[in-house]
């Protein structure tokens, strides 16, 4: 996938409008809960500054319904307030993306200065595409770059409808490092190659799967989707969530990991509990059968320690998805055990956004892997093989 960086254009004194994703969580108190994603576009941020470019920004936040009271929820000022911290410099912040006040703030930007406009989705023509809404964004543009990994899977004005209109165009530095690291992971990784899934159900995964058992030398499963796949082999699996209708399919995944020879890895023991509550009594089933009524909620300390010393002797791991129900307490051990195999690790180590990139961050690790991804679902699509509509606009 041959890109075109912002690095390899012009951008003194051209208004240069860059496709960011600050779709944050806002605290109760009307500020930034997490500032992840505002951090991971700075570098390109920070580059057009320093060229001297005249910036516009522009993302959306959460999925505003286009009811007034979306406005004070879904404001990007907060954005604004934090980005100007990080950035110590102004941010001039709009109240509009288009529009004639929009206009005369671009107009009235000076080299080296910033405006954010406000969220994108108050417009629905943002996530339905429109042509006119996207040739109105594009009109404020000499230069149009994405660096929106998150959304990249999405073919939205801001996104994609954008580039036919603006001349000059480049993917940002985090969709660069993005691509890089999620391509190289997937047509050359250094082997062995082991791929670490999880979450709940085999339906979300089937893809990725798909996709991964012609590359990864091993993979290893965890989460609720493992039941299924247990299930397929006769395994009992007690009160534990199950995809009735994917077992055949559990089954033939089964049958084509055999065939190649790859290490397909399920879980020897588990973590239980007669109910997924937090204040359920944990109980440590010492097998790969789970006694009738009881629930698995993670994998096991032998299921973890097998799952590590796979990792400590990869080359490449990629990690997409839980190990268990890893939002409450008591059944966050495997998922934070992950994290942390993959932190001791030399191996080129890839986080594939969502879940497992909060858990990362949430064990403090995010310095200890190569690279974690800003986007769940773009990140998923891309290992799935998919072309993403806001990177197939920026291939040369």
């Amino acid at each position: 996938m041959a890109l075109r960086t912002i690095d390899a254009l012009e951008l003194g004194g051209k208004r240069v409008f860059i496709r960011v994703d600050f779709n944050v969580p806002i605290d109760e108190h009307g500020k930034v809960g997490d500032d992840q994603r505002i951090r991971a576009s700075l570098p390109t941020v920070k580059y057009a500054l320093g060229k001297k470019a005249r910036v516009i920004l522009a993302s959306h936040l959460g999925r505003p319904k286009g009811k007034p009271e979306d406005k004070k929820k879904y404001t990007l000022l907060p954005v604004a307030e934090r980005l100007q911290q990080l950035l110590d410099q102004d941010v001039t912040f709009a109240d509009d993306c288009t529009g004639d006040g929009v206009k005369k703030l671009v107009k009235e930007l000076k080299d080296g200065q910033v405006l954010l406009l406000e969220n994108l989705r108050f417009h629905p023509e943002e996530e339905g595409n429109g042509e006119a809404f996207a040739k109105e964004l594009a009109s404020l543009a000499d230069v149009w770059v994405n660096d929106a990994f998150g959304t990249a899977h999405r073919a939205h004005a801001s996104t994609a409808g954008m580039a036919k209109f603006v001349k000059e165009k480049a993917a940002g530095f985090l969709i660069q490092k993005e691509v890089e690291y999620l391509g190289k992971a997937l047509t050359r990784p250094a082997k062995p190659f082991v791929a670490i899934l999880g979450g709940a159900k085999v339906s979300d995964k089937i893809k990725v799967l798909d996709n991964l058992l012609s590359k990864a030398d091993a993979i290893c499963i965890g989460g609720a989707m493992a039941f299924t796949f247990l299930k397929a082999q006769g395994v009992p699996v007690g009160k534990s969530k199950v995809e009735e209708d994917k077992i055949d399919l559990a089954r033939s995944i089964l049958e084509k990991a055999k065939a190649k020879g790859l290490d397909f890895l399920l879980p020897v023991d588990h973590v239980c509990a007669t109910e997924a509550k937090e204040t359920a009594k944990r109980e440590v089933v010492n097998d790969r059968a789970i006694p009738d009524g009881l629930i698995g909620l993670d994998i096991g300390p032998k299921t973890l320690d097998r799952y590590r010393q796979r990792v400590l002797s990869a080359k490449t791991v990629f990690w997409n998805g839980p190990m268990g129900l890893f939002e409450q307490k008591p059944w966050a051990e495997g998922t934070l055990g992950v994290a942390h195999a993959m932190a001791d690790s030399q191996a080129v180590t890839v986080v594939g956004g969502g879940d497992s990139a909060a858990a990362v961050e949430e064990a403090g690790l995010v310095a200890k892997m190569k690279h974690v991804s800003t986007g769940g679902g773009a990140s998923l699509e891309f290992v799935e093989g998919r072309e993403l509509p806001g990177i197939k606009v920026l291939e040369e």
